[in-house]
């Protein structure tokens, strides 16, 4: 990554995170059914099969009801878990809340180390979270590559979810950023 690419992404971060923080501290809980009211009308949602949702940092959005909703549904539900072997996220199949999730590497919940693992290839719907994002399907992460790497052997829809005020007119991508298929946030579908 060039010296010019790295400095635009840090400079968005910093914007969005300021950006996040004059946000309200309730408005996440307060618009998770607004999330998952606006995915529930898309087609790409009711036609998956298989999909990988993300449980929610404090400052993400939460998607957790739709999570529920698709094991009731008899979808392949997967949540991402770090494999320190490739140090990187694998999908991996999620039967029972209360006995798959386990506390992971960032203190994010994950699946067990003994749940199965999905192909990303065999996946329908992936739900990605992020800092930013535009129009265009461009994404910015919080830094580390992680989502990148495992975006790359998707071939379902990418789907970027996030606030309203993570909209910007462009993020600065390179070489190995993936582009998205199209983002949800509260009020909005746009298709990339």
């Amino acid at each position: 990554m060039t010296d010019s690419l790295k400095s635009a992404k840090a400079s968005l971060r910093a914007e969005i995170r300021a950006r996040m923080q004059a946000f309200a501290a309730d408005k996440p809980a307060t618009t998770a059914r607004k999330f998952c009211e606006q995915l529930r009308h898309q087609s790409v949602w009711a036609h998956a099969k298989s999909v990988l949702l993300f449980a929610p940092l404090a400052d993400e959005p939460n998607l957790w009801p739709l999570l529920m909703e698709a094991l009731a549904a008899r979808k392949t539900v997967c949540l991402p878990r770090y494999d320190s072997a490739s140090e990187g996220y694998v999908a991996r199949q999620v039967r029972d809340l209360h006995q798959d999730l386990v506390c992971g590497k960032f203190r994010v919940r994950e699946p067990a180390a003994d749940c199965p693992e999905v192909p990303l290839n065999r996946l329908d719907l992936v739900l990605v979270p992020g800092v930013a994002f535009d129009p265009r399907g461009g994404r910015l992460g919080r830094g580390q590559g992680y989502y990148d790497r495992l975006l790359a052997d998707v071939r379902g829809t990418k789907c970027g979810v996030a606030f309203d005020e993570q909209i910007v007119d462009a993020v600065p991508v390179g070489p190995l950023d993936i582009r998205l298929n199209c983002i949800l946030t509260p009020t909005r579908w746009i298709e990339t």
